[in-house]
């Protein structure tokens, strides 16, 4: 079986929460077909520079259906790419207009198609002000790929069960296979953390700079940490522009593009995730719980895992909630590595643990 990976882009340095979860797909169907077996194609490169033409021909396409970067011309090319294949694998569901003109041009093997959120909820979430006018050729665009993914892929793939719903309310039908996020782990090793929590812990935010994330982080910072005793870190792509945000203070250290986050994590008694829109399921939820990390999240950050959310830290929807959770962790230090966060993602959030999901939708032979 010889897979065709239809991927956003190649990244260069830290990749974003949706590459990571292209790479787990990677990762799992090359362990299902062999590594050999399995070929991407990348719609951006990210290791060169975009050139103004290249940026102007794919805002003018997108009226069309083709989301940023491809052009008429590069789904020819996948097309034609396509028939030695015998599954293309559409990692991202605003890219449905491949499955489209595969279906219509006779493609004889089995397309996938892969929703990292309900694209146009996402997007819409992104572009939340109405006078930007982004949100007017972004959001149709991913509207009609969604549309196009659900109606002409052979098997479609969504994240959880809320995913699943919204894509029957809007395009009429059922995902097919729910796969929800995971990592592939990157934190094997032999001994783990034993340090209890700081009486005045150090509680970290995760996420690239995006107004959900920005929103959460700012509610936070204002209701939330003057009734704390701690020390606050954001860290994330992008995230030194909130450096110049009247909001923050020089008592909160902000590290942006960060190569190794291993350290971070460590060195973080809670995580803190005051997140409240969004769609699909949050990929820094699931990378915080392959740390072994203690974490405070609203509904929308745990929203898709099954879990014990007391045992992983704390359920918190409102300021007081935020507040009491933590002071919590101040008057009763516990292990900063948390056991049960990471035996759930053993068990439930691995990548390993998604092949046998994966095998589900893919050919026999």
């Amino acid at each position: 079986m010889k897979i065709l990976i239809i991927r956003y882009k190649k990244t260069r340095g830290v990749p974003e929460g949706g590459e990571q979860g292209s790479e787990k797909n990677l990762v799992v169907l090359r362990e299902i077909a062999g590594k050999e077996n399995v070929d991407t194609y990348f719609i951006h490169d990210e290791t060169h520079r975009r050139t103004p033409w290249e940026y102007l021909q794919g805002i003018a396409y997108m009226p069309f259906g083709y989301y940023f970067g491809l052009t008429p011309k590069r789904v020819r090319e996948i097309i034609a790419l396509a028939q030695g294949y015998d599954v293309v694998f559409v990692d991202r569901s605003v890219f449905g207009i491949v499955a489209k003109r595969l279906k219509e041009t006779g493609y004889k093997g089995r397309i996938v198609a892969f929703f990292h959120n309900v694209e146009a909820v996402y997007f819409a979430a992104k572009y939340s002000n109405r006078l930007n006018p982004m949100r007017w050729l972004v959001v149709p665009c991913a509207d009609r790929n969604d549309r196009w993914s659900c109606r002409y892929a052979d098997h479609t793939i969504a994240l959880s069960t809320r995913d699943d719903d919204e894509l029957f309310r809007r395009y009429g039908r059922h995902a097919d296979q729910l796969v929800p996020v995971a990592f592939v782990d990157r934190y094997k090793r032999d001994n783990y953390p034993t340090e209890l929590t700081a009486e005045k812990p150090l509680c970290m935010f995760l996420g690239a700079y995006f107004p959900a994330n920005v929103e959460g982080i700012e509610w936070f910072v204002k209701n939330v940490l003057p009734h704390v005793n701690i020390r606050m870190q954001i860290v994330g792509k992008g995230m030194e522009k909130l450096k110049e945000a009247d909001w923050t203070t020089s008592d909160i250290e902000i590290l942006s593009n960060v190569p190794d986050l291993e350290p971070l994590f460590e060195a973080a008694d809670i995580m803190v995730l005051p997140i409240f829109k969004g769609s699909g399921m949050k990929v820094k939820t699931c990378e915080s719980m392959m740390y072994g990390k203690n974490i405070i999240g609203t509904p929308e950050a745990w929203s898709g895992y099954e879990l014990d959310y007391t045992k992983a830290g704390d359920c918190c929807l409102t300021a007081d909630e935020f507040i009491a959770a933590i002071q919590d962790f101040c008057q009763t230090p516990r292990p900063r590595f948390n056991t049960y966060s990471r035996e759930v993602y053993l068990n439930q959030y691995s990548a390993d643990r998604m092949v046998s999901k994966f095998r589900a939708v893919l050919p026999t032979n």
